[in-house]
C-alpha cells in the first residue's frame, strides 16, 4: 500500500534483514492460492494467497494498513488495495490523508483473504449502502478461505447480510450498530467464527493481522513478523479500552474521533 505523503519504506532495513528472512523461510512451503487471477495487473504468483483490502472514501487508514504491515511480510502472500470504482488515491475520514488503490471492485472478482477496513460514519455508511460495494463482498466472500474486518468495517460485512447470528466484534461505541445487524457482539480484541474474523477497534487489526498471518504461515513465520515490525505495545496510559476508561475520557474520545473525520 502506498500513501501519498511519500514512497515506499523498504530499502532501509532490506540489506540488513535479506540474508535472516531467507534462512528464515527457506522451508516454508505458500499455500495453494485459492484466488488465481486479479485483473487489471500482474496476476498473483502460482501458489501466491491474494490479500484483498477494500479501500473506500472515508477509510480509517490504520484499520487497514495495520493489517496490511503484518501481511505485506508473510512469504507467499500477495496485497492488492482495491477501490470501489476507481484505481488511484483514496482519502481517509480524516480527510488529510490517501492511500492508493492499485485495482478496482470489479478487477479483483475473487480472493484467499478478503479485509474491510471501518471508517468514518459517513464513509462506513455510504460503503454499507453501497450496492456495488455488498455485491462484491458477498461475492468474494462465496470463495474465500478468510473473510475479515476490522473496528467499523464489521458493519460494513453486516449489511451485507454475513454477520447474522456471528459472533463478532467492532469499535467500542458501535456494539448496538452491529447488533442491529444480526451479529452476537463478543467482547475480544478479536473473533473468530468459521471463516469470519472480526476485529476491535483500529489497532486490533494488528493483532488480527498476526492472528491470519499464523493461520496463512505459521506461528513461527507470525512470531517473526511481530518482531519484525517491533510490535511490542507499552502505551503510556491504561485506557486503551472501554472497560478501562472512565466516562469523562470515553466522551472525550467520541468527541476527538468526531472531530477529526468531520
Amino acid at each position: 500500500m502506498r500513501t501519498s505523503t511519500g514512497p515506499r519504506r523498504r530499502g532501509v532495513l532490506g540489506t540488513a534483514v535479506a540474508g535472516a528472512l531467507g534462512a528464515a523461510t527457506a522451508g516454508i512451503a505458500a499455500a495453494p492460492a485459492h484466488a488465481r487471477t486479479a485483473a487489471g495487473g500482474d496476476a498473483p504468483r502460482t501458489g501466491e494467497r491474494l490479500v484483498a483490502i477494500l479501500l473506500y472514501d472515508g477509510f480509517t487508514a490504520l484499520d487497514a494498513i495495520g493489517p496490511y504491515e503484518v501481511l505485506c511480510r508473510v512469504p507467499g502472500v500477495r496485497v492488492v488495495t482495491v477501490g470501489v470504482r476507481q484505481t488511484g488515491p483514496v482519502r481517509t475520514d480524516t480527510g488529510e490523508l490517501s492511500a492508493v488503490a492499485e485495482r478496482t471492485l470489479a478487477d479483483v472478482p475473487a480472493a484467499d483473504v478478503l479485509l474491510i477496513p471501518g471508517g468514518g460514519a459517513r464513509g462506513q455508511s455510504a460503503a454499507g449502502a453501497d450496492g456495488a460495494v455488498q455485491r462484491w463482498i458477498r461475492r468474494v466472500d462465496r470463495g474465500s478461505v478468510w473473510t475479515t474486518s476490522v473496528c467499523t468495517g464489521s458493519l460494513i460485512l453486516g449489511a451485507a447480510g454475513l454477520l447474522r447470528g456471528v459472533p463478532a466484534t467492532t469499535h467500542w461505541a458501535a456494539r448496538p450498530l452491529l447488533e442491529e445487524t444480526g451479529a452476537v457482539w463478543t467482547q475480544r480484541r478479536f473473533v473468530e467464527h468459521g471463516k469470519i474474523i472480526t476485529a476491535a477497534g483500529v489497532s486490533a487489526g494488528i493483532d488480527m493481522g498476526l492472528h491470519l498471518a499464523s493461520r496463512l504461515a505459521g506461528d513461527d513465520v507470525a512470531r517473526a513478523v511481530q518482531l519484525g515490525v517491533e510490535y511490542d505495545p507499552a502505551p503510556p496510559f491504561d485506557s486503551g479500552s472501554a472497560e478501562k476508561a472512565d466516562e469523562r475520557t470515553k466522551q472525550l474520545a467520541l468527541k476527538l474521533l468526531n472531530d477529526a473525520s468531520s
